[in-house]
């Protein structure tokens, strides 16, 4: 019986890539396992010939012979290049390569050696003040470190690790039944390789200590909450002597009584009394650099923003000084005498009559009348 074509029967086009060819794999592996289909000899046929196909087309050379010659070019009878699922490769081969990343590192691949240390993180809490201008502070972060007594080997002073006799040094053990073949981590050796029969007696042959970590971080001007400051080297110690991982300190600034920020503008409220906003003056307001001046002209109504140029924030990363925005609010005075209640109602009476006063309320009013009107 002929067979058919290894493209036809992964469903992939000719120019699939590796990843393409592997996942249109794996759907076939799992649909037509043996365990899944018990008694089931076409199921297992189809199986049989979805390896065939991916054992030859994920292998370059091999994939290379059969684009020019067909069958023949990998079927070992006819002189080909390469051995097909029958003479070549096992099972347990491809299903552990395709499968790896379930099971557990690449097919035949090493666990044990140096593995790079956790990378860390630390939350920097700081005032919007110490954000904008820049500030260095220092830290203390609980890390691992490597242990000094045995210098990250975890075996005592004057021994050294063995060669794991489970996994021969490799740090995983194959796993079959019947079909089915997957690579776990050795139990034993917990995937290092080595054995470590004389432990260090301050780590317990792990290698590495728990030990907190003073560092001196320098914060540049400008940061904003989310921001992240990477000192390299400064996370925890990597295993088996490799290489320490990298540590981020989080910038979030607090909350400020006055200010808001938004990017590299800030926004503050600055209430004002009915008789400057009716008259016009002049107030004091707060910026980050100090206090300044600002005009109020007569008639200004409640949420009008004033825009202070350049008294922002200039970014971390470059550029212009934002603005202060102060929107005004005009604050109704409380708790009137005798007098001051007298002073109100005649002024409030002098406005009865002429609507020019209040122009938003007249319009307010003008356009409450026409909609009953329209009802």
């Amino acid at each position: 019986m002929a067979k058919r074509d290894y493209y036809e029967v992964l469903g992939v086009e000719r120019g699939a890539d590796d990843a393409e060819l592997k996942k249109a794999y794996r759907r076939l592996a799992m649909k037509y396992h043996p365990d899944r289909n018990p008694d089931d000899k076409a199921a297992e046929e189809k199986f049989k010939e979805a390896n065939e196909a991916y054992e030859v087309l994920s292998d370059a050379n091999k994939r290379a012979a059969y684009d020019q010659y067909g069958h023949a070019g990998v079927d070992p009878q006819m002189g080909g290049a390469g051995a097909g699922f029958a003479g070549g490769a096992s099972f347990s081969d491809i299903f552990g390569d395709v499968f790896s990343d379930f099971f557990g590192g690449a097919r035949g691949g090493q666990r044990g050696g140096p593995q790079r240390g956790s990378d860390l993180r630390y939350t920097l809490e700081l005032s919007l003040e110490e954000a904008v201008r820049g500030t260095t502070v220092t830290i203390r972060v609980p890390t691992l470190a490597n242990c000094k007594t045995c210098g990250g080997s975890g075996a005592k002073k004057g021994s050294s690790p063995t060669t794991c006799s489970t996994c021969g040094g490799i740090g995983q053990v194959r796993m079959q039944q019947g079909f089915f073949s997957v690579q776990q981590t050795c139990p034993r050796c917990h995937g290092s390789g080595k054995m470590i029969t004389d432990p260090c007696g301050d780590c317990h042959g792990q290698g590495r200590v728990e030990e907190h970590k003073t560092l001196s971080v320098k914060v540049p001007a400008g940061v904003d909450t989310g921001d992240r400051i990477r000192l390299a080297g400064e996370g925890e110690a990597g295993a088996q002597g490799g290489p320490s991982g990298d540590l981020y300190v989080v910038v979030n600034v607090r909350e400020h009584d006055i200010f808001q920020r938004d990017g590299r503008d800030l926004y503050c409220e600055v209430p004002i009394s009915f008789a400057d906003a009716a008259l016009g003056g002049e107030l004091e307001v707060p910026t980050l650099d100090g206090r300044v001046k600002l005009k109020i002209p007569e008639g200004t109504q409640t949420g009008k923003l004033f825009r202070l140029r350049g008294k922002g924030v200039t970014p971390v990363r470059g550029g212009s000084a934002g603005d202060l925005m102060c929107r005004v609010v005009v604050e109704t005075p409380v708790k009137l005498d005798k007098h001051q209640r007298e002073l109100l109602e005649e002024f409030r009476r002098s406005l009865q009559s002429d609507s020019s006063h209040s122009p938003r309320a007249s319009g307010w009013f003008e356009g409450m009348k026409r909609f009953f009107d329209d009802l």
